[in-house]
Order: C-alpha cells, then sequence, then structure tokens
C-alpha cells in the first residue's frame, strides 16, 4: 500500500513538474496604439521605459500587422487564427444594451486551444466578442476568469458604472459628478492577482488593456498627466466636456493626456513584469505586446503630434500601412534572443504558434502560420504567400500584401469592379505612389487574392453579387 501511495505521489509530482516546465504566455494588447507611439519604435515625445526595455531584451518586429484596421475583427481575427475573410466577427457588430455580435459556440477560440494542454486562462481588460452571457461570453470560450468590459462600446469610459467578473456584474460608484474608481485600476490589481493564484501551474493571460483609446480620461490628480501637460506646455482647448465640466481637465489637453495614457500602460506593463520576477516566473513566461489597430483621432486626439502612425500613410480604419501594421515586441528569457526581425507576419499566425508552443493539436483550418521558428532561431521558418484585410466601414475596403507589393482596394460595396491601388512597399514604404498602371501581371494576381481571399458571411454582407 504504501508503495502504491509513493509511486502515486512519484506520478503526480512528475505531471507537475512538467506542468511548472511549460512556458506561462502573457498577450498584451493595446487598444488604438500606434506603430510610432513607443520609444522603441522611434517615439520622441511619449515614454515608454518599460515597453522599450521588453523590446530590448527580446524580438522586435517591424512587419508586423493587426488582424483589420479596427477593434472587433481584429480581435476576433487574433482569437480564431483566421483572416477577416473568414472570421465569423469582421466589424464593430452593436448589440443593445450592451455588446457585440457574438462568437459562435463552434468557434475554437485561443482560450480554449490552451486549455487543451492544461492551461489557466485568464482575460482582463477588453472583450468585444459577445454580450453577456451569449455564447460569446468569454466564460464560454475557454476563459477560466474574465474581469472587464464586456462590450467594447462602453470601454470607451474609463469610469464606468459597472464592470463584469465572469457572469457576475460588478457595479461601480462612479457618477458625472463623482469619478471615483478608474477602470484600468481596478483591471490590473485582478491581473496581478490572476498571476499570483496560478503560479504553480501554466496559465495564459490576455491582458486587453483600453489604453490609449479614446475617450482620453484619467485618474483625477493624475501626475503624469500634469509632468506631460507642463512638458508639452500645452494650452487648454475649447472643446466640449464629456466629463464634470470644467473640473475635469485632461480633455481640455489632449495631448498631455494622451501621452500619459501611453505612460500609464507602459506602467502596467512593468508590473506585469515586476510580478513575475517576484514570483520567479520570469524566465519562464513567454510575453507578446502589440497593438489591435492604427492611432485614433476621437476624443481631441491628434496622431500627427505624436507621429503615432510611425511615419506610415493612415491610421485606425484604413488598410493602407498606418492603419494596421503595428509594433509587436516577443519577449522570452533565455529563448528569444535580442534583436529585430523583418518578417512578415500578421494576428492570425499566433494561433499556430501557441499550438506549436504548447504542443496542442493543430488546428485544421487556419491562415496562420506559425512564428516560433523566427522567435527560437530554430527550423525552418515558413512564409506567407500573401496576407489579406477586409474592412466593412466607409464603404468596404480591401488589402492584400504579396511580398513587396500591396494593394488596396476601396468603396468594394458600392463598386465591387473598382480600381485596384498597388504599391512596392520596398520602394515606398509610405504608399505614396500608385503603380499599378506599370505592373498589370502584378494586378492581376492581386485582384484573383482579393476574390478568393473573401467568403461571403450573412451578418457581414460585402460584396455585391
Amino acid at each position: 500500500m504504501k508503495k502504491y501511495i509513493l509511486t502515486c505521489f512519484l506520478i503526480a509530482l512528475t505531471v507537475g513538474l512538467k506542468a511548472q516546465q511549460k512556458p506561462n504566455v502573457i498577450f498584451i494588447l493595446a487598444d488604438d496604439m500606434g506603430y510610432g507611439d513607443l520609444g522603441i519604435y522611434g517615439q520622441k515625445l511619449i515614454e515608454t521605459p518599460n515597453i522599450d526595455q521588453l523590446a530590448k531584451s527580446g524580438m522586435r518586429f517591424t512587419q508586423f500587422y493587426a488582424g483589420t484596421s479596427v477593434c472587433a475583427p481584429s480581435r476576433a481575427s487574433l482569437m480564431t487564427g483566421l483572416h477577416t475573410g473568414h472570421t465569423p466577427i469582421r466589424g464593430n457588430y452593436e448589440i443593445e444594451p450592451e455588446g457585440q455580435l457574438p462568437l459562435p459556440d463552434s468557434t475554437f477560440t485561443m482560450p480554449e486551444m490552451f486549455k487543451t494542454t492544461g492551461y489557466k486562462t485568464g482575460v482582463f481588460g477588453k472583450w468585444g466578442l459577445g454580450y453577456p452571457g451569449s455564447e460569446g461570453d468569454p466564460v464560454k470560450q475557454g476563459v477560466d476568469q474574465f474581469y472587464g468590459y464586456n462590450c467594447q462600446r462602453q470601454s470607451h469610459n474609463f469610469f464606468p458604472d459597472h464592470l463584469w467578473d465572469n457572469l457576475t456584474r460588478v457595479n461601480l460608484s462612479n457618477t458625472l459628478s463623482n469619478l471615483e474608481v478608474y477602470a484600468p485600476e481596478l483591471i490590473q490589481k485582478q491581473a496581478i492577482t490572476f498571476m499570483e493564484n496560478n503560479k504553480s501551474k501554466p496559465f495564459f493571460m490576455y491582458l486587453a488593456y483600453t489604453l490609449p483609446h479614446a475617450a482620453l480620461q484619467l485618474p483625477v490628480g493624475d501626475q503624469t498627466f500634469e509632468y506631460y501637460k507642463k512638458k508639452f506646455n500645452e494650452q487648454p482647448k475649447n472643446i466640449k466636456m464629456d466629463w464634470n465640466g470644467e473640473n475635469y481637465q485632461p480633455q481640455a489637453y489632449p495631448n498631455a493626456a494622451y501621452a500619459a495614457m501611453v505612460t500609464k500602460l507602459d506602467n502596467y506593463v512593468g508590473e506585469v513584469v515586476q510580478q513575475l520576477k517576484k514570483l520567479g516566473l520570469y524566465k519562464n513566461t513567454l510575453i507578446v505586446f502589440t497593438s489591435d489597430n492604427g492611432p485614433h483621432k476621437e476624443g481631441g486626439n491628434d496622431p500627427d503630434f505624436f507621429n503615432s502612425s510611425g511615419g506610415f500613410k493612415g491610421i485606425k480604419r484604413k488598410l493602407t500601412e498606418g492603419g494596421i501594421r503595428e509594433p509587436l515586441i516577443v519577449s522570452w528569457p533565455g529563448k528569444i534572443k535580442p534583436q529585430i526581425s523583418d518578417h512578415i507576419g500578421a494576428f492570425w499566425d499566433f494561433m499556430p504558434t501557441f499550438m506549436e508552443l504548447t504542443g496542442a493539436q493543430k488546428l485544421k483550418t487556419t491562415d496562420g502560420i506559425s512564428i516560433l521558428p523566427t522567435l527560437l532561431n530554430k527550423g525552418k521558418q515558413n512564409q506567407h504567400e500573401f496576407l489579406y484585410w477586409e474592412f466593412h466601414e466607409d464603404g468596404g475596403r480591401q488589402a492584400a500584401r504579396m511580398g513587396k507589393w500591396k494593394a488596396i482596394k476601396e468603396n468594394v460595396k458600392k463598386n465591387p469592379n473598382t480600381p485596384i491601388a498597388l504599391y512596392n512597399l520596398t520602394a515606398d514604404p509610405k504608399e505614396t505612389t500608385d503603380v499599378a498602371g506599370k505592373y498589370p501581371d502584378i494586378v492581376k494576381k492581386m485582384k484573383a487574392i482579393l476574390v478568393s481571399s473573401h467568403i461571403e458571411h450573412k451578418n457581414f454582407p460585402f460584396t455585391t453579387k
């Protein structure tokens, strides 16, 4: 009997050790942060020391792309490993009174994939892929613990009257005249606690921060805001106040407010790294940092002031480089060597990457390619034949990248035969000169990609039959 008990104990210990040896994965997603908003990517005005250090100790990508140029479909692409011609969510489809069109129950999501290999899963921040209690609710898509905004529309307010703790509504004391609870602070505390509670087992944590999305809101008396207001010598703008009249200053000083929100996000990243080190988990944790789409112009924000698009053309909602090319930093001490990569990839690559990392069963259907060979500098890195995006607002847009070539098609819903603009990104990364007339054979290939990559969806009609 004693031998049997000892054998069981050793088996359990072995399983536990193997579980601990699996790397934790933390995926940090900024909201509406541009390619040029980080110091390591050339930002001159905003200070981001923690994220910059993450990049210096890991791999920084220069040609990586979001799922598309607006929130919900970009995140759906990340969660499913599919580009926006195939994802079940392709636009910001709003549901009243709260939430968005849900991911179908049949969807196999990133949290579900991690759970198949024994990971605890946590999502903190903004979900936006299904209204509370729906089949797209995070707790019904493989998430063990969710805390934050279920609805992306409500996440525009950093002083909401409620958040969600799994399926429990958490009422907050905020009112128009009493901005007491800054939601990102609550969300951050829950994320730090999740790490503490799961330190003895592998975990996947998706930190979908709402910073620096509009509205431009910060805790009352925020010192970083005061610092940037002085640094920029910014004078108050005569704009309509959404919060508490003249007593709520950040929206009257949009440059200082935006910079302070980016730095606050940077501070949160620093806190996550410090917690990993405190728990002894830092060397066994792969950290990803990126953003869901290009910079916004809402709430008085001025992306030109900060060169937020990093010199690329366009911002959020555009399929030019400034709308979809994103900062991507991946850190894993001792495993990923400090370097810069020009590998061309996109959000739908993360599912197959994490599958290879964890040993999960491979997806039968994915548009992605694992980038683990690039990250670990081991084995052959497969390359995309092309990347594809679509955008369902403003008349509809399509875009594709094939090697150095980038094609963009506007007003697709109104006129599916609208001409294709073609750019050589090697010679013209800012997309200033349409060379379609010079390269009809390339245009023909691009047209075929735009046609074949889109599968019509009943909830997101796009092409005219």
